[in-house]
């Protein structure tokens, strides 16, 4: 439900195998244990933000890929680093503290979000038309700055902090593979998040790696192309 409300659901029907959550959702059952009452609180206050929503029990046999996914992680990494991305939550939602917004905007999208939303150029000439090329890209949806995709979906723009952490859990965290530049750029991408200088930023992390510069293979190519030289069959000529 909070990643469905992150993308701009507005209608929003679930679907639950397990006939005590859903009947106390619909409210025909009452949440008397205080723990589930949290749950409920918390899931109420989601479903106030959308226009209509629903929840259907289903049998345990239709929700097999779903218990899949949910049993993750209790699960080990080593099998998924290339084909599952995981998102561990360090809390439980109910214990979910509320703390004030410092930045609201990453400094990147300032000038972005200004011309976007109030026509505003930077005064470096350079600048401006650095941003009147780029702006196409971009748009702007509930005051948040996305990269827009056309054949792809839509990328939240982040600071470049928030970036470094996100390469540095996808490079070398517990769903880690060391990949490449070019792999790491395009696992960042998969997760929906952008930032400027994505790839020269993944680039400098896999340099400075050391299990990457220890353990990558050699490259045999030599880094320059290969020059003929002129046969020395005319010093033969001279007796050298």
């Amino acid at each position: 439900m909070r990643l469905a409300k992150e993308v701009g659901v507005k209608q929003l029907a679930a679907l639950n195998d397990s006939l005590l959550i859903t009947n106390q959702v619909n409210g025909t059952y009452e949440a008397k244990d205080s723990r589930m009452q949290k749950y409920l609180d918390a899931v109420r206050s989601l479903t106030s933000t959308l226009k209509s929503f629903s929840i259907k029990q289903i049998s345990r046999e239709k929700n097999a890929r779903a218990d899949a996914l949910s049993k993750l992680a209790s699960t080990s990494y080593d099998h998924l680093t290339r084909k599952v991305l995981v998102e561990v939550l360090p809390e439980r939602s109910i214990d979910n503290q509320k703390v004030n917004k410092i930045s609201t905007a990453p400094t990147w999208t300032k000038p972005y979000v200004d011309y976007l939303g109030h026509g505003v150029l930077p005064d470096d000439p350079k600048e401006a038309r650095k941003v009147k090329i780029r702006v196409s890209h971009f748009e702007i949806r509930d005051n948040q700055l996305y990269r827009r995709g056309y054949l792809s979906l839509w990328l939240r723009c982040i600071s470049k902090e928030e970036g470094h952490t996100f390469l540095e859990e996808s490079h070398s965290g517990d769903a880690a593979a060391h990949e490449g530049a070019r792999a790491l750029t395009r696992k960042i991408l998969r997760l929906g998040v952008y930032w400027l200088d994505v790839y020269n930023d993944a680039a400098a992390l896999t340099r400075k790696c050391k299990e990457c510069q220890a353990f990558t293979p050699f490259q045999n190519q030599s880094d320059m192309p290969l020059t003929s030289i002129t046969s020395p069959w005319h010093f033969h000529q001279w007796g050298i």
